[in-house]
């Protein structure tokens, strides 16, 4: 019998929809192990959380409710969840392949001496021990892995795992918060939050991206109109970062963010190998570009050889016909 724990990571008491997708993962991988699933949630007056992730089958939910969690701090959201770890006595954690996921995968890890498992796709159990699915080689190919030494830290690409209610008793119990000089060694001084209509990047459904191909940052406005038809996210190529076309919160790639949307459209995008990397595992790629040569064409599913300049209109006027 193996125990589960989840961390589901929130913002401003609102739970991320990935941190649901973990939930669900954890109830899944419990029950094919005939064990438990503990969620543990940090943060600032977020008892009104705990009926949510109840729903997605929590037997357990560690609260670690105090005023002085209402800002994010990895040292500090590492102890606590090496303190309901051992609360729990899971033998394995999952969090979300966030920004926040990863690096407190990583402390955790070291706090506890755990194995550490990141960016997984896919887990399932063999015998006693779990087996997990992770992308490699900028994802030209995956790894199988076995995890035969306990605890083990796993984090799950955001967008792959479904988000499925099944109620679970969802006991809730208080995670005392006892903190020290050791937890607070890096501390958080001024957040700044970007105010947008659109969805963050990596929980969008849609992500409309452009490259080089764009020429010029004007040009976005193509795309940004096609996406807000969409209600989808803007993505952008290195290539238009490094250029100073777009911001680095763009980026889609190697070096950026990681995306798997339901639908990933690539406008002017060549299709560098670190490109494909953060999002050749969308559900469904579309790809317009001009160069019928474009490596993009390789993974896409549809592919458009045209000038994106008049493609993406007509794609607007279409959705917005189709949408009414």
């Amino acid at each position: 019998m193996s125990q589960i724990l989840v961390f589901a990571e929130q913002r401003d008491g609102q739970l991320k929809s990935y941190a649901l997708e973990a939930v669900s993962e954890g109830r899944r991988l419990a029950a094919a192990a005939g064990g438990d699933l503990s969620v543990c949630i940090i943060g600032s007056d977020i008892s009104g959380l705990s009926a949510e992730v109840a729903a997605y089958g929590a037997d357990k939910i560690l609260m670690a409710d105090d005023g002085g969690l209402g800002i994010y701090s990895p040292g500090a959201y590492a102890k606590l969840l090496a303190d309901a770890l051992s609360a729990t006595s899971a033998t394995v954690i999952l969090l979300s392949s966030s920004a926040m996921g990863r690096e407190v995968s990583a402390l955790l890890a070291a706090k506890v001496g755990a194995s550490l498992l990141s960016d997984v796709v896919e887990a399932s159990w063999e015998s006693d021990h779990l087996v997990v699915k992770r992308p490699v080689y900028a994802g030209k190919a995956f790894l199988k892995i076995a995890a035969k030494r306990a605890p083990v830290v796993v984090t799950l690409r955001p967008n792959v795992f479904a988000a499925e209610e099944k109620s679970g008793s969802g006991t809730v119990e208080n995670l005392a918060v006892a903190l020290g000089d050791a937890e607070n060694m890096v501390t958080i001084t001024d957040t700044s939050m970007t105010a947008s209509t659109r969805p963050e990047l990596t929980e969008a459904s849609i992500i409309v991206s452009g490259g080089r191909g764009m020429g010029g940052p004007d040009n976005f406005n193509v795309i940004e109109e096609l996406a807000d038809t969409l209600g989808a996210a803007v993505g952008a190529s290195r290539a238009t970062v490094d250029a100073g076309w777009r911001s680095h919160a763009d980026q889609v790639g190697q070096t950026g963010k990681t995306v798997s949307p339901n639908l990933y459209i690539a406008c002017g995008i060549s299709g560098a190998i670190q490109h494909l990397a953060g999002m050749n595992s969308s559900k469904c790629i579309v790809a317009i570009n001009s160069d019928p040569e474009a490596p993009i064409f390789k993974v896409a599913n549809y592919g458009i050889v045209a000038d994106l300049f008049e493609v993406v209109p007509a794609l607007n006027t279409a959705a917005k016909e189709l949408l009414e």
